[in-house]
């Protein structure tokens, strides 16, 4: 693993350079005081990762990560920002894969690197990594989900708190109401207001709706797609993956089931059943909506069973991981909610076919009432 690391003060390398002891690994790390010298690097020196500073002396962190896409376009690209710099934050993040704050901390680095090395190994197809790698615009991880995860680890927050930093972004808010008034939420009552919001639907179904509202908020191309369906199926997969699993796991199967079809708005990926008109534009190529919108999901940070059960919710059998668990649950949600053909021989193998009927039952129960 060779890791280039711009701007940041040499004076830490010692540090960092434990840490990597203390993890057990042997990574290959260069310091370098300016964006000439990554872009100097031999053709055999490609690097794994590459971190920068916001502001360095020759240009612009994000300007050199933006270079070292198209030079490097499997390459790590983590930019490091002071705190309170979050001002124009969006332009950068079409850069940057991920955000870490200065000073810099070790682990936090090693984390986000090794984040995407293990997301590597599970999709590990090579034409996928560059194609994703090279994408312009992505879309932008979703900040006020991170923002508002963050803020519900504190034990002291409220609703009110809550619902203070949802109304600091008017078209989110918006959206959240619209979403919470919806058959599957209102309760035939309507609400009005984000503390309403906040207090009736509880903590966790608000994070799902924001995460669905920035998801589906219109970023990237629409691929002819209906977002309005697409969102509406998404939430009812979150709804129904997250009963059909239960427990502990259930809100990890909940968010999974939201993002399922989230790779279907990336430019140049393959959609089942759109292989006609794809074929007569030309396209159709790419990689799997599936697998692309799970290697997005890996670099927004997302954890590792939500990402895997995004990228193989259409085809379970593929799952490193033995028994029914997350993506399990996914796949039949989102089989059961869309109309497809549920893999019967994958829930045999995983000793849970006799409960398809009940799912089946489930599936139809949840459908009506929200009609």
């Amino acid at each position: 693993m060779f890791i280039v690391i711009v701007g940041e003060k040499g004076a830490r390398a010692a540090e960092f350079e434990q840490a990597l002891a203390d993890f057990g690994l042997d990574w290959d790390v260069l310091w370098v005081a300016d964006a000439g010298a990554v872009m100097a690097l031999p053709g055999d020196r490609a690097p794994d990762a590459v971190v920068a500073e916001r502001e360095l002396a020759d240009e612009s962190g994000p300007q050199l990560l933006a270079q070292v896409r198209a030079r490097y376009p499997e390459a790590v690209r983590i930019l490091l920002l002071d705190e309170g710099d979050g001002a124009g934050v969006e332009q950068v993040l079409e850069s940057a894969h991920r955000l870490l704050r200065k000073p810099m901390d070790a682990g936090e680095l090693i984390e986000a690197v090794e984040s995407v090395i293990e997301l590597r190994e599970l999709l590990d197809n090579e034409s996928l990594k560059e194609a994703i790698g090279k994408i312009g615009s992505l879309p932008p991880p979703p900040q006020l989900y991170i923002e508002l995860t963050q803020l519900l680890r504190d034990a002291d927050t409220t609703t009110a708190d809550v619902a203070e930093v949802l109304s600091q972004d008017p078209a989110i808010a918006a959206k959240v109401l619209r979403l919470c008034n919806s058959a599957y939420f209102s309760a035939g009552r309507v609400v009005t207001d984000m503390r309403t919001a906040v207090t009736r639907l509880g903590l966790t179904t608000i994070q799902r709706l924001v995460l669905a509202a920035e998801a589906y908020n219109g970023t990237g191309p629409a691929n002819g797609i209906d977002r309005d369906a697409m969102q509406d199926r998404a939430l009812r997969t979150s709804r129904l993956a997250a009963r059909l699993l239960g427990g502990p796991s259930a809100e990890l199967a909940a968010t999974a089931g939201l993002l399922a079809e989230v790779g279907m708005l990336l430019p140049d990926v393959r959609i089942p059943g759109r292989e006609a008109e794809e074929a007569a534009a030309g396209d159709g190529q790419g990689p799997h909506y599936a697998e692309a919108g799970a290697y997005l999901l890996g670099l927004w940070g997302l954890p590792m069973p939500i990402v895997e059960a995004v990228a193989s919710h259409h085809q379970p059998g593929r799952m490193r991981m033995s028994g029914f668990w997350v993506a399990g649950a996914v796949h039949v949600a989102s089989a059961l909610v869309g109309g497809t053909e549920v893999d019967e021989a994958y829930l045999r193998s995983v000793g849970m076919l006799d409960k398809l009927p009940q799912w089946r039952a489930l599936a139809e129960e949840q459908l009506a009432e929200a009609a």
